[in-house]
This record gives C-alpha cells, structure tokens and sequence, in this order.
C-alpha cells in the first residue's frame, strides 16, 4: 500500500525525488540577501521530524548543536506510516540512547493526528507525497520550509534561526567555503543521501545499477578525500558533513540489506568508518541516533522490498569506539 506514495516518482522504473513545496526563508535569506518576511523570533517556529527519516535526522543533529533547543521547539512523528502518511500515534518512545529521556508521538501544538493536516492546511491543492520534516510557523499557521537542506542552513546562520542560539551561531557554511561546500553537497546529495534510495526503490535492472555504481565510486572518492582531511571540506566541520552523517549512520543496518546496497559496508572503509564514528560521538549527536526507530521505519513501511515485515537484528556495531581521527 505505501508503495504505491512512490508512483510518482517513479520514471521507467527508476527513482526521482520530488521537489520540495514550500522554501520560504526565515530572517535575511541568502539566497538573494534580502530580509524575508518570517523574522527570527524565539518561539515562533516549530520543527516537525522523525528521527527514522535521514532528512529529518540532519535537521534534529544541527538544532541540537545550534543551542536552539529553547527557541525552536520539536514534536516527533511515529517511524511507521500507512498510505495516510507520518502520524502522531500518542506512544512514547525512549531515546537519548540509554540515558532515561523519554518522548511520545504527539503533537502539542496543533493537536494533529498526521503531518498531512500541515500540508492541507497551508496548500489545499497540494497533491504531493506528504514528507517531512517541516518547519511550522505558528504565526501564521503554515508551513515555511519542508526542504532539510534550507532548515538546516537555516538553524547554523547567525542571519537566521542560528542568530536565536544559546551561544555562538555555529557558522556551518562559511563564506570561504561556500563553492566546496556546495560541490560536496552536489554530489553527495545526489549519489548517497539519494543514491541509497535510488537504487532501493529501482524497478529496472540497470537504473539500480547505475545508482549502485555511482554510490560506491562516491564511497571510494569519500574514503581518499577523508584520508587528506578531517572533515569534508577541510579541518572544520561543515553543513556537508552533518548532510552526509545520517546517511552513513543507517547504511549497514539498512541501505546495505534493504536497499541492496551490498558491494561494501561502512566498515569496510577505515576512514569513512573512523570519520562516522567521530561525528556521532560529537556532544549531543548520539541522543538523536534512534536505530530502532530507523529499523522499524524502513523494514516496516516498504511493503515491495519487505512485505512480511521482519526487522533484522544485526550488526549493532559499538559507535563508542575511539574514533582515531583526532591523530
């Protein structure tokens, strides 16, 4: 049933992402280096994610490093979805990795029982697949932003919602960088973040084996690039590494397995495996890693690559390991 969200998305059996709807800017938007008209204001704003989704993942990785837990409050949607779409199921759910926090399924500020009601709300002629997460305006009542890359540049400039935090704006794309940065983001967007899920949700024998190919020739070039440096775009971390890390934290639990995706695992690839490690034991990462969320989602949710639902139990790797990238 949930298969059939994806028909639209699906040319000649191979997979192409929709656009996102809604791309309005809060505060001075970088875009044109005009002041929108959503001001950064504390409390305005809500983001709605759940943490078995990579794009939400990124979103919820860099509002907790931001320091914006104050200003920009979160409600979770449910990792499992039927053709109605991410829903608020009122369960609660353990997080924090072991350190006794826990959180439900539940939306406190609007009262909704499914994402969708923010979609109908704010376009009634939107005839979409329902995605998240979504970056509500309670002002106005609709949603500003459902593209995770704009939220999360959003939350790390200090012209925008990363001028709201608790600290220092964290500065995730500096203006030196930019054109590296965006060639990063460039490819790695297109052959990992969606990579995965275009040779996952292939219908065709060659469309999953171009996106098969161009994935690891994408992990190979990964790998030499994290030997010459730290981080992606050099010796500081970057939106590009935190775009990257929620791919690479499902991909032997996941994408290897359910998404065929099985010429290499993440540990095979001593940098890339030490760089991971590193960027989830950064202050607070860990606490937004729900593997069990994440396994749940996809083993449960895609009916043609899994209908009888069983959830692998392996491999669990120790992400505790010492990283060995500060030498």
């Amino acid at each position: 049933m949930v298969d059939r969200l994806l028909d639209g998305e699906l040319t000649d059996g191979e997979f192409k992402r929709q656009q996102s709807r809604f791309r309005d800017w809060v505060g001075a938007d970088q875009r044109d280096g005009k002041d929108s008209e959503y001001p950064a204001l504390a409390g305005r704003y809500h983001l709605y994610v759940s943490l078995a989704c990579p794009w939400c993942h990124r979103t919820a990785i860099v509002r907790q490093l931001a320091g914006l837990s104050e200003a920009i409050g979160i409600s979770y949607l449910a990792p499992y979805r039927d053709e109605r779409g991410w829903a608020f199921t009122g369960e609660l759910f353990n997080i924090r990795n072991g350190e006794g926090w826990t959180d439900e399924y539940v939306d406190r500020v609007n009262g909704w029982e499914f994402i969708s009601e923010a979609y109908a709300i704010s376009d009634a002629d939107f005839k979409g697949r329902i995605t998240v997460p979504v970056l509500w305006d309670t002002h106005t009542d609709r949603i500003v932003n459902n593209e995770s890359a704009d939220i999360v540049r959003m939350f790390g400039e200090a012209q925008s919602l990363g001028g709201l935090a608790d600290g220092a704006a964290l500065q995730l794309y500096p203006e030196l960088l930019r054109d590296r940065i965006d060639a990063l983001n460039e490819r790695i967007y297109d052959t990992v973040n969606n990579g995965v899920y275009a040779a996952g949700f292939a219908r065709r024998q060659k469309s999953y084996e171009r996106a098969f190919a161009r994935l690891f020739e994408s992990f190979q070039w990964l790998e030499q690039l994290l030997s010459e440096r730290r981080y992606l775009a050099g010796e500081h971390v970057t939106e590009a590494d935190w775009r990257l890390f929620p791919t690479l934290v499902r991909f032997d639990e996941v994408y290897n397995v359910h998404f065929r995706c099985n010429y290499r695992r993440l540990v095979d690839y001593p940098n890339l495996w030490g760089y991971a490690r590193e960027l989830y034991q950064w202050p607070g990462v860990a606490s937004t890693v729900a593997m069990e969320q994440i396994k749940r989602h996809y083993y449960t949710t895609h009916d043609e690559l899994n209908p009888k639902k069983i959830i692998p139990v392996g491999p669990g790797y120790d992400w505790s390991e010492p990283h060995g990238r500060d030498r």
